[in-house]
């Protein structure tokens, strides 16, 4: 991984805040919150850059900005202030927040995939898994209802999930399987970046294993670039690179995976690397 690359998504000053804000909000933050004004400032000038290839690993606890960050990516919030650039989109040069309805539209099914840490948000759970996997496709502008059907069963295969249940619905499928289908969705389009947003929270331990193993194959089989988002250190160590450590909307530390875990300088990443050990 060459950081002198261009990265694939660039976000500078993301800034999501509930409430006015006032001119004491600088100096009368406790924790995430202005003690002054009452605003809550969710995501506080958040800047990264994720590169070709890349897992970047976002850690901290609820409340942190994490899922917030992912949400304004997706547009699933607007955000406060803040710009956020996508090689693949307007050469790079145009933030994605300034993008019309249909260009999101675009984005969403074609640059980015995001799988939902409650797969109810990324799937029809009523629709087949192949349905699922189509509609995307059909977003994206296809018609050719051939090629879809072969693009489903390669990608329920890719995600370990028999073509032979390939006309059941998520509904009759376990935790694990649904975000598996989750997961083969997403990549529907051969997204640049994949977005995952806490897909392990709420699963036995034994399919945890299965999912991130899964994800690693992904990101080997497809070279697509990952931001995921965890509270978990124990995933962050298994799949990212460079991991960022967010606290109360703002980012605390970032470094080389390894160098987090093993030399972790901020007292709030001291305290999460220890109790994983």
């Amino acid at each position: 991984m060459m950081l002198q690359e261009t990265p694939v998504l660039s976000v500078r000053g993301l800034t999501v805040r509930y409430g006015d804000g006032c001119p004491q909000c600088a100096s009368h933050l406790e924790k995430n919150r202005c003690t002054s004004c009452g605003a809550v400032w969710a995501a506080n000038d958040v800047s990264l850059d994720v590169y070709p290839g890349e897992v970047l690993g976002i850690v901290g606890e609820s409340g942190s900005g994490k899922s917030t960050l992912m949400q304004s990516l997706y547009f699933d919030l607007e955000p406060t202030a803040g710009t956020a650039y996508l090689q693949n989109y307007g050469a790079g040069k145009k933030s994605i927040w300034e993008a019309s309805a249909a260009e999101k539209r675009h984005i969403k099914n074609t640059i980015m995939g995001m799988v939902y840490q409650n797969p109810i948000r990324g799937l029809r759970m009523d629709y087949s898994a192949a349905s699922n996997i189509a509609e995307k496709i059909i977003a994206a502008g296809s018609r050719n209802a051939g090629q879809m059907t072969e693009r489903a069963k390669e990608l329920l295969e890719a995600v370990e999930i028999l073509t032979s249940r390939m006309s059941e619905a998520p509904k009759n499928f376990s935790g694990g399987m649904q975000q598996r289908v989750q997961i083969s969705k997403a990549l529907a389009n051969n997204p640049a970046l994949l977005l995952l947003d806490e897909v392990t929270t709420g699963l036995d331990l034994s399919v945890q294993a299965k999912v991130l193993d899964l994800i690693r194959k992904i990101k080997a089989k497809y070279g697509i670039s990952i931001l995921l988002v965890s509270h978990d250190l124990a995933v962050i160590r298994m799949l990212a690179d460079r991991t960022i450590v967010m606290l109360d909307g703002k980012i605390i530390e970032s470094g080389l995976t390894d160098q987090i875990l093993e030399d972790p300088q901020h007292a709030y990443t001291q305290q999460l690397v220890h109790s994983l050990l």
